[in-house]
């Protein structure tokens, strides 16, 4: 069985890498015995703010049996996002994850086909993709399959990309050939919690949520506070600059996926543009974008907050 372990291993992550994804791993579907306490402290301190959705299925976020029967594997991979331009300078700005089209059915269909591959090619074995939807730690999965190691800004890290990538998984009922985790690299290093214009990072590798402007911009449907006035950084939709200061992304290459190519207008409005934008072009320019979680109206809270 070794034999075949080995070999559906290097089947599954050439696949994967013939769909488009930076890097594969495997893991043992097993309890995640080091994080149970993290997470149980990071929800006891309130740092989830109104993301009440975080303290739902606290045992399935940390055991994938609980979430496909018989699961003996979670292959994580990650996707590239890093894009090959940036906004105009003169702009409210937005994440580069939500540049292009909206990640989740991208990266859910690459998962699909990828599933089915390995039904084809292995026989039937049963699972689920996870695309950041369900209960699932993806950075805890993805530092344990040796793809990276979970940075001081909590983010996934890798020495040959940083950090501009989405995590995914397949969560399957097949024994694999499992990977090691990597060793952290992030040293004395502080750039990350000295650059955050809120503050939210804490203390190294805790963050805390309800102080993240992402959370700001994107999670809470409330007023924004005003003692977070003049410190969004012309942040209107996400937040990157713990990403953008971390000298390990130095090393990050511009992705070749299609569907992540953003809208012209998107790059070149400035911020008189975004400030008189009308619903209509809104929907245009987002079409098929995740940044229309937000909607028209919490695009233009977020400017008018930043702008007053």
């Amino acid at each position: 069985m070794l034999l075949g372990k080995q070999k559906y291993t290097q089947l599954i992550k050439a696949e994967a890498q013939r769909l488009g994804f930076l890097s594969c791993g495997v893991s043992k579907a097993d309890f995640l015995e080091a994080e149970a306490p993290r997470l149980e402290n990071w929800l006891k301190n309130g740092f989830q703010g109104e993301m009440n959705y975080m303290e739902n299925h606290f045992d399935k976020r940390l055991d994938p049996r609980l979430l496909v029967d018989g699961a003996k594997s979670v292959v994580s991979l990650l996707l590239n996002y890093y894009p090959n331009q940036l906004q105009n300078e003169d702009s409210y700005k937005i994440s580069k994850y939500a540049y292009g089209q909206d990640y989740h059915f991208v990266i859910k269909d690459k998962l699909k086909t990828l599933l089915h591959f390995i039904q084809e090619n292995i026989g039937e074995v049963s699972g689920r993709a996870f695309v950041d939807s369900a209960p699932v730690l993806d950075k805890a999965w993805a530092a344990k399959s040796g793809l990276g190691w979970i940075g001081k800004h909590s983010n996934l890290l890798t020495q040959k990309t940083g950090s501009f990538y989405f995590i995914a998984e397949l969560i399957i009922d097949l024994e694999l050939e499992y990977d090691s985790p990597t060793t952290d690299h992030c040293g004395t290093c502080t750039a990350c919690i000295d650059a955050c214009p809120t503050e939210a990072i804490v203390a190294p590798y805790v963050v805390d949520g309800s102080k993240c402007i992402s959370y700001f911009t994107i999670e809470l449907k409330d007023n924004l506070p005003q003692e977070m006035k003049g410190k969004f950084d012309d942040w209107m939709f996400g937040c990157d600059v713990c990403q953008d200061v971390c000298p390990w992304n130095r090393f990050s290459k511009p992705h070749n996926e299609p569907a992540f190519s953003p809208k012209d207008e998107l790059l070149g409005f400035s911020k008189k543009d975004w400030e008189e934008i009308t619903e209509e072009t809104f929907r245009k320019v987002f079409q098929k974008s995740a940044v229309k979680r937000t909607k028209f109206e919490g695009i233009k809270r977020n400017i008018n907050f930043i702008k007053e």
